[in-house]
């Protein structure tokens, strides 16, 4: 007999898993243009190579507004699955197109071109992902476990960059060389997304639906964006204002700092590849930790602690960062501010989903989401490469610590969805 609970936990590992495939593909572009970004553009001045992929990077974030209202929609009136199912499949399209895209060299302008095109279709999926997913583990997590249960949306969302590193060190250190990596290697992490893909979309299509859904499924007027902004407009910039400052932190310490290391602390790429797997391993055990602990004492208590810190650490962490010449010293200072991080990570999919009503959740949660990250993590990475190709990158400090007091505020003034979830009401 199996347990009552057995259903929730497949669910929740089969919705996760989906989840950390469609990130490692996303990931793999950041993790990677260190060595594909003189391929794709001419030759010239590294930091302008770095910016030309970053600034592709970021105009992949501006189709995941798109997204997180298309699949938002999808989710909200055909069912979390069907949404689920679809963004994965465009995913490994992306990732396809980018494995098989030629060189500037070999066909000129072509090859950003079709690299554009694979970023946009990547964006599309993976701006839809975060709202459903969200919406999907939040609905089937336990109510006293909520904040446990969709802590596991981070910790497969940096898991997808764990593998990535992972992949990278594995091809670094141990099948290719140097030279393997910088001409053809660079394609082979593309392959195994588009693989990894088709794998969670078999996995997504024998998932079970929330019952959550189940239960509005015949209701109309679902996924409505006029319902969404006439009904909850507080709710939407709720979401905007406690997504800005956390998205940017998140993407400075992830996605960004792996080139800062490289670019500004002079570390090696094989060098700044490991210690950032490492943190990245650290960092997704964090995040059930935290969630657990929002669970017993409530969500606002962490976004504060993410706020307050955020907003008094951020220069000098990032300052100590850029003039350490030691990899330990450079290692601990940015699992400090991952810690810090944390009290936002974990918990901001959970806080989202227990603003909305579940006809209007998956999009809820997605587009808001989704449009604030587009304009402040999306645009992370060319703003620090401009400040600093610019002679002032201390600056860039100061704009994420200004985003993230924005967000304090935000913090300081919104109720704790803890005790006021709506996802009660499904019940």
């Amino acid at each position: 007999m199996k347990h009552p609970d057995a259903w929730r936990i497949k669910a929740i590992l089969t919705g996760s898993a989906g989840n950390l495939v469609e990130w490692y593909d996303w990931y793999i572009y950041a993790t990677f243009s260190l060595y594909f970004a003189p391929v794709f553009f001419p030759k010239g001045n590294y930091t302008a190579q770095l910016l030309n992929t970053a600034a592709i990077f970021a105009v992949g974030f501006l189709m995941r507004p798109i997204g997180g209202w298309l699949f938002g929609r999808i989710a909200d009136k055909s069912g979390r699955k069907a949404s689920m199912t679809l963004s994965v499949l465009m995913m490994s399209l992306g990732s396809l197109l980018i494995a098989f895209t030629p060189s500037y060299r070999a066909v000129g302008v072509i090859a950003p071109a079709l690299l554009l095109v694979a970023r946009l279709l990547q964006g599309l999926s993976v701006g839809g992902e975060y709202g459903t997913s969200a919406t999907y583990l939040s609905e089937v997590a336990t109510p006293e476990l909520r904040g446990f249960y969709s802590s596991f949306q981070y910790v497969t969302l940096i898991g997808g960059q764990l593998i990535a590193l992972g992949v990278q060190m594995s091809l670094q250190k141990v099948f290719l060389t140097p030279e393997q990596l910088q001409e053809w290697g660079w394609r082979i992490p593309f392959v195994i997304g588009a693989a990894l893909a088709f794998f969670a979309l078999y996995l997504r299509r024998h998932m079970q639906e929330s019952s959550s859904f189940e239960k509005i499924r015949d209701e109309k007027d679902k996924g409505s964006l006029k319902r969404l902004f006439t009904e909850h407009p507080r709710a939407v910039l709720t979401v905007v204002g406690l997504t800005m400052g956390g998205t940017l932190a998140f993407y400075t310490y992830t996605t960004y700092m792996q080139k800062f290391l490289v670019n500004t602390v002079h570390l090696t790429i094989e060098k700044a590849t490991t210690i950032t797997f490492f943190l990245m391993l650290i960092f997704a055990c964090l995040q059930p930790v935290f969630g657990w602990i929002s669970d017993i004492y409530g969500r606002k208590p962490l976004l504060m602690g993410f706020g307050l810190l955020g907003t008094l650490f951020t220069v000098p962490i990032l300052t100590a960062i850029s003039q350490t010449s030691s990899e330990w010293a450079a290692f601990w200072l940015i699992l400090v501010a991952l810690v810090i991080v944390s009290g936002y990570t974990s918990i901001n999919a959970v806080v989202k989903a227990e603003m909305f009503p579940a006809e209007i959740r998956a999009l809820g949660v997605g587009f808001p989401y989704a449009l604030t990250v587009a304009l402040f993590g999306g645009t992370a990475e060319p703003i620090a490469l401009s400040f600093k190709k610019a002679g002032h990158e201390s600056m860039y400090y100061w704009y994420v610590t200004a985003c993230i007091f924005i967000s304090l505020l935000v913090y300081i003034t919104s109720r704790d969805t803890k005790k006021t979830s709506l996802l009660d009401k499904d019940a």
